[in-house]
């Protein structure tokens, strides 16, 4: 269709504007001229709809229902047993999060307490480490591999590792306290050791990531920077808060970010360090909605309902702290 606009020239035609295409004529054009692209991604994408999609979509079903270990399916012999749990809507979230069950407000305090713990220990560690590793030293890449060497054990290794030194009759730490003068300490027994111990073990195996990102930070800071500052009479210390502090923070804001989701994930050091000993203290988000999908009658829609719970916990953090970021890099 044309349209035609009178001009001193005589009368000009104008082509009408092409109407819109479909979304889905435009995904077919995108793959015919890239299908190599989407033939590249589609494995991913089915490895990621398989092992994250359908548990998350599954998760957020059950966390709807009352479904438990007694009237979920199950084969008993030759016989199949029919589900008979059903739809309850929000229930579960409201008996969570209105504190009818008891334990979801202590968990999430002592969950920030022990995120913010491991992450602050860690944080200033790796700061310390990786400050004196980017110095000129002698033996600095002996200490840089000795460093680096918790990254690269697998984790359980060292978690054991750690369980036998805490222990009460034949630890280490308790061989260099009683030559001290000191008592021994039940490191895995009573509730307060135990939140010492899983916080020192986390701490050890999280200051590597952070020192070798912070390191990488340092080493990418302009050297002229650091002359042009002590030219100025600036001492170490202003230079460090002023120079080095600044020029790491697009570095430090990401690793905090990603070692305090980690961390407040960390299934693995609370559940293989303390084992069956827990007095229910030491868990945290994650290991008690363990317990509840596999220790005695399974809870599931329980379970799914804090996890699901601990999904928009961390998804609110991870948004309010890179705003806050974005405006602080802006500022």
């Amino acid at each position: 269709m044309t349209t035609t606009t009178e001009a001193p020239g005589g009368p000009v035609k104008s082509a009408a504007p092409a109407p819109r295409t479909g979304l889905l004529t435009r995904v077919r054009r995108s793959y015919d001229r890239h299908w190599y692209g989407w033939a590249m991604v589609l494995p991913v994408v089915i490895v990621m709809a398989v092992l994250v999609l359908y548990p998350l979509c599954r998760g957020f079903y059950l966390s709807l229902t009352n479904a438990t270990e007694a009237n979920v399916a199950k084969d008993i012999g030759v016989n199949h047993v029919p589900a008979t749990y059903h739809l309850v809507g929000l229930d579960n979230y409201w008996h969570v999060l209105s504190g009818a069950d008891g334990d979801f407000y202590p968990r999430l305090i002592w969950t920030i307490v022990w995120t913010v713990s491991c992450g602050v220990f860690q944080f200033a560690f790796a700061l310390v480490l990786a400050n004196m590793l980017n110095r000129k030293m002698r033996f600095r890449l002996f200490y840089r591999m000795a460093l680096i060497l918790p990254w690269a054990v697998p984790g359980f290794i060292g978690i054991f590792a750690w369980r036998l030194m805490l222990n009460t009759q034949y630890g280490v730490l308790n061989e260099m306290l009683t030559h001290l003068g000191l008592p021994a300490q039940d490191w895995l027994g009573s509730p307060l050791n135990q939140k010492i111990a899983v916080i020192l073990v986390n701490v050890w195996l999280g200051v590597p990531f952070q020192m070798v990102a912070l390191l990488g930070g340092m080493q990418s800071i302009p050297a002229e920077l650091h002359e042009a500052a002590e030219m100025d009479g600036a001492s170490p210390w202003q230079r460090f808060l002023n120079v080095t502090l600044p020029g790491l923070r697009p570095v430090s804001s990401t690793v905090i970010l990603i070692s305090s989701i980690w961390t407040f994930n960390m299934f693995a050091v609370i559940y293989l360090l303390i084992g069956q000993n827990t007095t229910g203290e030491t868990d945290i988000l994650v290991t008690y909605a363990f317990n509840k999908a596999f220790t005695g009658v399974s809870d599931y829609s329980g379970a799914a309902t804090y996890g699901i719970i601990i999904l928009l916990i961390l998804l609110v953090f991870s948004t309010f702290y890179r705003r806050r970021e974005l405006k602080a890099e802006k500022s």
